[in-house]
């Protein structure tokens, strides 16, 4: 046991280098900076927007509409310019972001309900989150106009009455259920809280094993370019310790890594999502309805993790055997690659319960799966899933490392070779 914890340290020696303690410190600053950039865009995106106005209408109706917006944190500018054409070169040469041209008869044609349209222009100056913002802009400013016009006219017509029971006379109270608890809220709310709080899993994961699977292929490729393997084999230590111990020392450094990373796309999605503004009670909601993870699903969810990185671990043991040196073993990092991008596109796109049988358990096959959908999986209660997905990832991390013992304890580990042909063209 003592050689075995000897070899388990020295391996770990190899893989925690100065170059990925840099590596994972950059990650934390860069999710950070990255974060907080967002955090800014969005705060100005919410504060409050001008909006250029040519009114050649200066009618009651066309004031008091420019009234509203203002009560709507809308900053109105006039334009000083007479005609249409010189307002629209005026704010493309400013700063202004959107023209609101009300036409001239405006008033009187509402009042005859000729409806007469107005004209918005939008300066597009960029595709930031602040240069984007010109659309919902654009939607407020004539939601603004169609709400304070109709409203105008029900309550002249309607004076006892309330504008918005005339304009909506069907109230609905939504409910969500999941299991047994039901809880009064909107269900497209719940699902876009809980989808932003869980987003983080698959990204985390489908980084941290391609780094891992990568990691470990290039070292045990280095291995046999600088023949420092053949000496490893010679030491009196069973092969399968030899095997265990390189794939339990990446399994602690890639556990390591995933928490830091983790802990960086949390600084991410904290400077992105905290001023995005939700309903008020959404939190209640959530809290209502069982939808946060406890400390028990943080442990399940964190054994799930680790399972699917032994897993790619062991298969990365494998394919780098098959390398001949440490450049082409950054070709055999493609099967891990594809085996991790099928599920992570799918846990995206599609719903599991929605697929044909045979394209759910080719899906379900792959170890990879079985993480990504833990996080709803814990939310929903489908604790049964939870516990296969682990048992199946465990029992395919068993098979192989079984496989890649029985290639270590032959000459194969050394000989072992994938080599491309290359076809010579002859004119």
């Amino acid at each position: 046991m003592k050689k075995f914890f000897n070899l388990l340290r020295k391996e770990i020696k190899e893989l925690v280098t100065l170059q990925l303690f840099i590596s994972l410190l950059f990650t934390i600053g860069l999710f950070y900076f990255i974060g907080q950039m967002a955090k800014k865009e969005i705060k100005k995106a919410m504060t409050v927007q001008k909006v250029s106005v040519l009114d050649l209408d200066q009618s009651p109706l066309s004031k008091s509409l420019l009234d509203n917006l203002r009560l709507m944190n809308f900053q109105v500018e006039f334009s000083k310019t007479a005609g249409q054409e010189e307002a629209i070169q005026s704010a493309k040469d400013s700063d202004a972001n959107l023209l609101l041209v009300i036409p001239g008869g405006f008033g009187e044609s509402v009042s005859k309900f000729e409806m007469q349209p107005i004209e918005t222009y939008t300066f597009l100056r960029s595709f930031s989150i602040s240069g984007t913002k010109n659309s919902a802009i654009l939607g407020a400013v004539v939601k603004a106009v169609n709400s304070y016009i109709s409203d105008d006219f029900l309550k002249k017509k309607f004076p006892d009455m309330n504008p918005d029971n005339l304009k909506n006379p069907i109230k609905s109270r939504d409910y969500v259920i999941v299991k047994n608890r039901m809880a009064e809220g909107s269900a497209s709310s719940v699902t876009s809280f809980v989808y932003s709080q869980s987003i983080v899993v698959p990204i985390i994961l489908m980084m941290i094993i391609i780094y891992s699977s990568q990691m470990v292929i290039s070292a045990i490729a280095m291995e046999k370019q600088n023949k420092t393997l053949e000496t490893l084999l010679t030491v009196p230590i069973g092969r399968t310790s030899i095997v265990s111990a390189k794939m339990l020392a990446s399994g602690l450094v890639g556990l390591i890594s995933a928490i830091i990373y983790m802990i960086g796309f949390k600084y991410y999605m904290g400077g992105l999502m905290s001023d995005v503004p939700v309903a008020a009670n959404i939190g209640n909601v959530i809290h209502k309805l069982g939808l946060s993870l406890s400390a028990n699903g943080y442990i399940l969810l964190g054994i799930s993790l680790f399972a699917a990185i032994l897993c790619a671990l062991a298969l990365a043991t494998i394919l780098g055997v098959l390398a001949e040196d440490y450049r082409s073993a950054q070709s055999l990092l493609m099967p891990v690659i594809f085996l991790v991008m099928i599920p992570y596109f799918i846990s995206f796109f599609s719903d599991m319960n929605s697929l044909s049988v045979p394209l759910k358990v080719f899906i379900l096959a792959i170890p990879f799966t079985h993480p990504f959908l833990a996080t709803q999986n814990i939310l929903l209660e489908n604790y049964q899933s939870i516990f296969l997905g682990i048992l199946y990832m465990l029992i395919f991390f068993a098979v192989l490392v079984f496989i890649a013992a029985r290639i270590f304890s032959t000459d194969k580990v050394l000989t072992m070779k994938l080599k491309w042909r290359r076809k010579r063209l002859l004119f």
